[in-house]
């Protein structure tokens, strides 16, 4: 790439990262296929990438990371404000200063007799009024091939930058991959980020939820939008009729397979179009609405529980030009995880022999793909909508084995907000730390929201002072659990019945029970043709135990007090309304 940039700030603060940091040589990223390539190739030789089977997965290669690098670390992930309550109590704080300072020091000669690549990016489509930019200096070529699928990368990004003169700037090393040595530092009121000591996808891949959600958060509060954890999906009817929902889970809690979903045989002429798995920025419409885009433009999902019975469109753009990282492989070196019926593995995800280490995971259970959207046998050109697609849901969810319904619709905007603030989910592989854990992850925002989340929380409520027509919010629950462990309701492709519901609520085509938590479906309005579930189980799902709900409010309570004065004043009144109702 011409280096010659015009950018006067871009360029010096590349000078001051290459003295910082003390690189061999500094290389600028254009993007191109060729790039690409030469970078593959370049990887294959250190050992950084191992070809898979060319013939059965051409364009795919094999990463393995460092044993303790396989997952976000959160304990030492800050948002770093100048007051400490503007992070608020779900981050961890340092203050500007001493954060630089501590980070910088990790920094100071680290690329020293290697290359640093500076990598503009767009995060969203490049014509889209929407969308940010970013510029990503780096150490790692396993990052640099990752954002150039994942992201608009390269010269056309630059180009956008110095058009509009704004950048997210994003500093990454791998360091020494200590976890003693590892920062991941945000500066929402510097749009800055520092990275170093991580390799993995959420710590180095430095556009996706660092700058999307993190710092998108922060910048979407002060620019009147929002930055969420969320799918983007649209359903269109047998007769054509297309209606958008947005979706926001825990990682882990199956986005990536409700925004791929296939429908089942009993619910022929149905389709499902893919705007986004993982992230959407949502913004007010001229005609009252709110639409949505996806900043990025490929999919970085978990691998293990990938099925062609979980996710067949999934399987179907992983047979060639994919990045898999952390996954075991076969004889003939195709890649394999758990949840495949097909294929004999013979090393684990850290290339031991499986006869070396029986009883261990083949794939790590957080191993990851990455691969563009266009991939996709459910890609929409929607994808590339400058503008966005209108919402006409929202959907939040989490993974609880007890007591939340299968669906339930809130009864007002406010009391969606709250819904979506009182979320709980038990934790996962995606995050270090123990697995199976409930915690409060409100709105799934709980390791990504960039500032206060009572702040946030009111910026929620803004906006039902601006649109007019604004998406109706629901909750879902696909993870109830019988006594013995067993999940009640099958999921998958089967979960568009409840997505025919929530469509029918939106354009006002049948009514709800009400209930103190919101509107919960009549059995009868929720399909069970072709469904191999009774009648009872799935009376059972969508039943409002009181004395359960009772206590689920009191730890939600709870929890939100802990955000003080600053807690927005309705959550107080929408809960002493339904505790009152709940005991009435």
């Amino acid at each position: 790439m011409n280096v010659n940039v015009d950018h006067h700030e871009l360029v010096k603060w590349v000078q001051e990262v290459e003295k910082l940091t003390q690189p061999e040589k500094v290389v600028w990223c254009n993007g191109s296929e060729e790039e690409y390539q030469t970078f593959t190739q370049q990887m294959l030789q250190s050992g950084d990438f191992l070809a898979l089977n060319q013939q059965t997965h051409p364009g795919c290669y094999l990463h393995r990371s460092s044993p303790d690098d396989v997952a976000r670390t959160e304990h030492l992930t800050f948002v770093c404000t100048h007051e400490r309550e503007d992070a608020g109590p779900n981050n961890n704080w340092m203050s500007p200063e001493d954060g630089h300072n501590k980070v910088d020091a990790l920094f100071a000669g680290c690329m020293r007799g290697r290359t640093m690549y500076v990598v503009p990016y767009c995060m969203g489509p490049l014509d889209s009024p929407f969308s940010r930019c970013g510029v990503e200096i780096t150490d790692s070529l396993y990052v640099v091939v990752n954002m150039k699928i994942m992201t608009r990368m390269g010269e056309v990004a630059l180009k956008k930058i110095l058009q509009e003169k704004a950048f997210v700037r994003g500093l990454h090393s791998t360091g020494d991959l200590k976890i003693e040595n590892r920062l991941i530092m945000h500066f929402p009121e510097e749009l800055m980020i520092k990275s170093i000591g991580s390799g993995y996808g959420g710590n180095a891949l430095l556009g996706k939820k660092c700058h999307a959600l993190r710092i998108g958060s922060y910048q979407a509060r002060s620019e009147g939008w929002l930055a969420e954890h969320m799918l983007i999906l649209g359903l269109e009817s047998p007769e054509g009729e297309k209606t958008y929902i947005a979706a926001a889970f825990p990682s882990q809690c199956g986005k990536t397979n409700l925004a791929m979903l296939i429908p089942p045989e009993s619910y022929q002429g149905w389709k499902i179009w893919t705007v986004g798995d993982d992230i959407a920025w949502i913004h007010p419409g001229e005609d009252g609405r709110l639409y949505a885009i996806n900043p990025e433009a490929g999919f970085f999902g978990v691998a293990p529980g990938t099925s062609e019975k979980t996710n067949p469109n999934a399987m179907a753009m992983l047979n060639r030009d994919a990045i898999f990282t952390n996954v075991g492989v076969t004889e003939d070196q195709q890649p394999w995880w758990e949840g495949l019926k097909s294929g004999d593995p013979v090393l684990n995800w850290r290339g031991e022999s499986l006869s070396e280490a029986p009883g261990q995971p083949v794939a790590h259970p957080n191993s990851r793909f990455t691969v563009s959207a266009k991939q996709c046998p459910s890609y929409t050109e929607e994808m590339e909508s400058p503008h966005g697609v209108p919402l006409s849901a929202i959907i939040f969810g989490g993974r609880r084995p007890s007591l939340i319904p299968l669906v339930f619709e809130a009864k007002s905007w406010a009391h969606g907000v709250w819904v979506g603030a009182s979320v709980g989910s038990e934790t996962t592989a995606a995050a270090t730390g123990q697995v199976g854990v409930l915690r409060r992850d409100p709105m799934a925002m709980k390791p990504f929201c960039g500032y206060n989340f009572a702040d946030y929380w009111g910026h929620w409520l803004e906006f039902a002072d601006k649109p007019s027509q604004l998406p109706k919010i629901f909750h879902v629950n696909w993870f109830r659990q019988t006594d013995a462990g067993e999940f009640i309701w099958p999921g998958f492709g089967e979960n568009i019945r409840v997505l025919e519901w929530i469509v029918a609520r939106c354009r006002g085509k049948v009514e709800a029970k009400s209930t103190p938590i919101g509107y919960v479906p009549h059995i009868e309005d929720i399909s069970r043709v072709g469904l191999k579930l009774s009648q009872a189980s799935l009376e059972g799902l969508l039943t409002v135990d009181r004395a359960g709900w009772q206590k689920e409010l009191e730890s939600t309570c709870r929890y939100m007090q802990t955000y003080g004065d600053r807690l927005p004043s309705v959550f107080s009144e929408i809960q002493e309304e339904i505790l009152a109702d709940l005991k009435a």
